[in-house]
């Protein structure tokens, strides 16, 4: 068990060459949003594009796309069918899995809802899904409702203590009496990579373990779940190294709160606040 630290991040961090172009930073598929929830699915796109991604697609209901092209231009759209509830459809399922095959890694989760037909679109798009992939927020949920034993591949799930103890079966108070042991037999378990979020996030692969010691209460907002998860996936999209990629991105998460808690105190920080702090936190570690 170590502590990440700068030198950790600075080794794995993407690099920039210059004879380059948005194709050589990635294309992520963000599935993500809902009617009740299009927040989710704008922090978890533009977070991506902050720590550097090139190119991050939003497939979500056409409700919620709407909005999106109305609060900024940086994210274009593939609006899916959407249930009466104003979630994803379990119709989209063989589409979105087609449209896959364009991206180099996928995102999962954030704000999409607990609808059954949306919970039946996530397991069947993540036992068909063969590319790199993010899961957090509902996807996580989705994924405890699920017969699916193994997540696989180039894999990151970023639950917090409640979701893993859905996920797990496990009650949140013994998770937290030993997280870093939870954590780990649950990458050994679904063969992923696990971040246990929370203070002192945990990464594990489920042989290494790393704790993350940036950030603070700043970060216990509404939102700040779904900005880690576009950085984490906006890194990985560049470094194709799920484990590497998840040491990066909470290193950073967590720094971008406590420079935005130096300006705003924790009592204020918003998580799209946090936004304007990814490229300060970049800096500093650069």
């Amino acid at each position: 068990m170590r502590s990440i630290t700068v030198k950790n991040v600075l080794k794995y961090f993407p690099k920039r060459p210059q004879d380059s172009h948005k194709g050589t930073f990635g294309h992520i598929l963000n599935i993500s949003g809902s009617k009740s929830y299009t927040g989710a699915s704008i922090l978890s796109s533009l977070s991506a594009l902050k720590v550097g991604a090139g190119y991050v697609t939003l497939a979500t209901v056409e409700d919620a796309a709407n909005i999106v092209h109305s609060y900024t231009p940086d994210i274009p759209t593939i609006s899916l069918k959407q249930t009466e509830n104003g979630t994803i459809s379990k119709d989209n399922t063989i589409s979105v899995i087609n449209i896959s095959k364009n991206y180099d890694v996928i995102s999962i989760g954030s704000g999409i809802g607990q609808n059954e037909e949306t919970t039946q679109f996530v397991t069947d798009f993540i036992k068909q899904n063969r590319k790199p992939v993010v899961i957090d927020a509902d996807g996580l949920n989705a994924l405890s409702k699920s017969n699916i034993e193994k997540v696989g591949g180039e894999s990151i799930i970023t639950p917090h203590p409640k979701e893993l103890s859905r996920l797990i079966a496990v009650p949140v108070e013994i998770i937290q009496s030993n997280r870093e042991y939870y954590a780990t037999e649950t990458a050994k378990n679904l063969e992923t990579i696990v971040v246990l979020k929370g203070h002192n996030t945990i990464v594990t692969d489920g042989k290494s373990i790393y704790i993350n010691k940036t950030g603070c209460s700043a970060l216990a907002k509404a939102g700040s779940g779904d900005v880690l998860t576009g950085m984490i996936t906006g890194i990985l999209a560049q470094n194709k190294n799920p484990l590497h990629s998840a040491i990066i991105g909470v290193y950073l998460h967590g720094l971008s709160g406590d420079l935005a808690a130096e300006k705003l105190t924790e009592y204020s920080v918003l998580a799209s606040d946090l936004l304007n702090f990814i490229p300060d936190a970049i800096k500093k570690v650069l």
